[in-house]
Parts: structure tokens; sequence; C-alpha cells
């Protein structure tokens, strides 16, 4: 009696369905034109509010203003102007505008209050020294940025970023060897180095803010866009002004604004021009900075803050004739030179990342081919 035949195989697109090779790796950034133009807007927001803040600021005090609790109110108000890219942003689908995470909201209303301490110090650090130095110190918040990457975010390093970090803070910490002899006018040796250990303690509050950020990030269930990036903006610039209204009102400065502008030195047509024109450079910056740490990380979002340094020291020389000193310049060096390392090991991994997902790509198309002539 004859054997039945062997029962055929199964059929071939079952055998490619089980034999088909895994989707390719996700990337871990996701590098696109839409990234990359958001990218360049944020980083010409950060260097254009960053270089124009702190030297209108310095042009206010240098001519009668005293007012801290207003100088940091000015720093935020601007964010109803928000609005209005949100509302751009949001056109397919205009009720985003009112529907909110609860974890953005919740943290940016933290992280507001935080962003008010931390303009209040800025503001302090700008009335008591003059721009180059008050920027070469700010540049010391990347090692505390690092720091808190590191424990928060759990930042990875490599030499190059480290090595940024390292001469960077050291061009900071250059200036401490460097007396008060070039404080501005009216202002005591106490006071300077009160506003010296002031705005270094802001740099520390910096340090934390921007880790926060992407921690909050990378907690949201829902994928962070842009209409998410600036709702949470919003949020944290409405609780920031509130605590610096809170202190204006306890201050008594809303009213001696009118009385202020009416002694200014440039006249009070241009103080209000002052004022307007801070409000917005404030707002550049803010903007900038969260969403560099959207687009990439808070610890690049550091990096891109202090490029600002080099144009900013040189422009408060400029424009207010301070005096540009051997530390300043030993400062100024050991920041290009940081500069030039972090964005030399970038590129390097970013060559790599390339390299290997071009890698990958080709095994993912080499094993469709071979399943294909399976099949």
């Amino acid at each position: 009696m004859a054997t039945p035949p062997p029962s055929p195989p199964p059929t071939s697109s079952l055998m490619i369905d089980q034999e088909s090779p895994p989707p390719p790796p996700r990337k871990k950034i996701k590098r696109t034109i839409t990234n990359w133009i958001l990218l360049s807007i944020y980083l010409t927001c950060v260097t254009v509010g960053g270089v124009g803040g702190p030297l209108l600021q310095r042009l206010y005090y240098n001519h009668g203003g005293n007012r801290k609790w207003f100088m940091c109110f000015l720093q935020t108000v601007a964010f109803p102007f928000l609005i209005i890219p949100l509302s751009a942003a949001s056109s397919p689908s205009p009720k985003r505008i009112l529907t909110m995470e609860p974890l953005l909201f919740h943290s940016g209303a933290l992280l507001g209050l935080f962003s008010g301490a931390l303009s209040y110090m800025n503001s302090i650090g700008l009335l008591y020294l003059p721009v180059s130095t008050y920027s070469l110190i700010s540049c010391s918040n990347l090692a505390f940025l690092a720091l808190f990457s590191f424990i928060i975010v759990k930042q990875k390093f490599t030499f190059y970023s480290v090595n940024a970090v390292v001469l960077l803070t050291l061009g900071a910490l250059v200036l401490a060897l460097h007396s008060s002899s070039d404080r501005p006018a009216g202002v005591s040796k106490g006071q300077y180095f009160l506003g010296f250990f002031v705005t270094l303690g802001a740099a520390v509050f910096a340090g934390a803010l921007f880790p926060l950020i992407e921690l909050t990030y990378m907690k949201c269930r829902r994928p962070v866009d842009t209409v998410a990036v600036t709702q949470f903006q919003l949020v944290i610039n409405l609780f920031s002004t509130l605590i610096c209204t809170v202190g204006m009102i306890i201050n008594n400065d809303f009213q001696v604004i009118k009385r202020e502008a009416a002694e200014f030195g440039l006249g009070e047509t241009k103080y209000y021009v002052i004022v307007v024109a801070l409000a917005v450079f404030w707002q550049l910056t803010t903007v900038g900075m969260i969403g560099i740490v959207h687009c990439t990380t808070s610890l690049f979002a550091g990096i891109s803050g202090s490029i600002m340094v080099p144009i900013l020291l040189v422009a408060g020389v400029i424009t207010f004739n301070e005096k540009f000193t051997g530390e300043k310049g030993m400062s100024l060096a050991l920041c290009l030179w940081g500069f030039v390392s972090y964005f030399l090991g970038e590129y390097k991994t970013t060559d790599k990342e390339l390299q290997a997902n071009e890698l990958d790509n080709k095994e993912v198309h080499a094993n469709e081919f071979d399943n294909g002539e399976a099949a």
C-alpha cells in the first residue's frame, strides 16, 4: 500500500510573516527638517534676547533705574504674546489651545515659581556687576547643569562634553581672582561681591531648572509637540510673573514707576521704550531656552546659552566702556575653547550615529531581499 504524500509545507506568506526581520531600531534623536528649523529659530531667540536683555537692563541701571522686582517682572510679563504662535501651531484643531496635559500644567506652575526666584537673582546680579563680568560668571551654570543632568535625566557624557564643562567653568572661576576695580559707578565693594555670589547662586538655580524641564518632557504620556511646548512656556511665565507681581506690590514698585520714568537720565520716552524692549528680549530668551530643551537636551541648552557670552562680553566693553582685563581675556579664551570642544564632540557623535543608522538600514534591506528570494 502506497504511503500518502507528505503534507505540503506552510504557505510562503506564512513563512515570510514568521521570518520577517524586526523593524529598524528607533533613533534616539529624530533629526527631521522641521526639528532643525525649530532649533534654528530657538537658537536665534536665545542669541538676540540673551544679548539684548542684559545690555538694556544695564542701561536702565546706569541712568537712574533701581527697581529690582520690576526688572524681574519684565523678564516674563510678555508671555501673552505666546498666544500668537500657539494659535498658529494649533490651527488644524483650535480646541487644543484649551486642553493641556495635567503633568505639564502642574510642573509648569512649580517651575514658574522657581523661575521667578531665578529672575530676581539675575536682577540683583545685573544691578551690581558689569555686563561682561555678569555674563562670564553665568557661564559657571554649565558645571551645575552637568551635575543635575546626570542626576535627574541620566545624561551621558563624552570626553568632549566633560572637557567643555570644565573649561567653561574655569573660565567663570578665573573672575573670582579679579578684583572689584571694574565695578559700576555708585556700587560699593560689598555690593559688588554680593552681586558676584548672587549671580553664582543663580547659576546653580539655572543648572537645576533645565534638567527639570527635560524630565517633565520625558514623563509626559503624550508626545510633546510645538503646541504642548508653547502651552508649557505660557504656564511657566504666568506663574513666574505672578510671583514677581507680588514682589512689586510689597516693594511699592507700581507706585514708583511713573516717578522713576520722569527722573530717568535718558528721558521719560526712552524709559518706556527700554522697558518694552526689555520685556520682548527676555521673552525671546525664555522661549528659546525652553524650546532648545525640547528639540535636544538640557545640556545642549546650557551650552547654547553660553554661546552668547563672548558676544555679550565684547558688547559690554564697547557699549559701556567696561574694562577688558587680563582675567576677562583668559576667561574668554577658556570659554571659546570649551565651545569648540563641545561642538567637535557633537559633530563626531552625530557622524557615528548617522553611520550606524545607515549600516542598520543596509542590514534591514539585505534581510528583506534574502527573505524575498527564499519565498
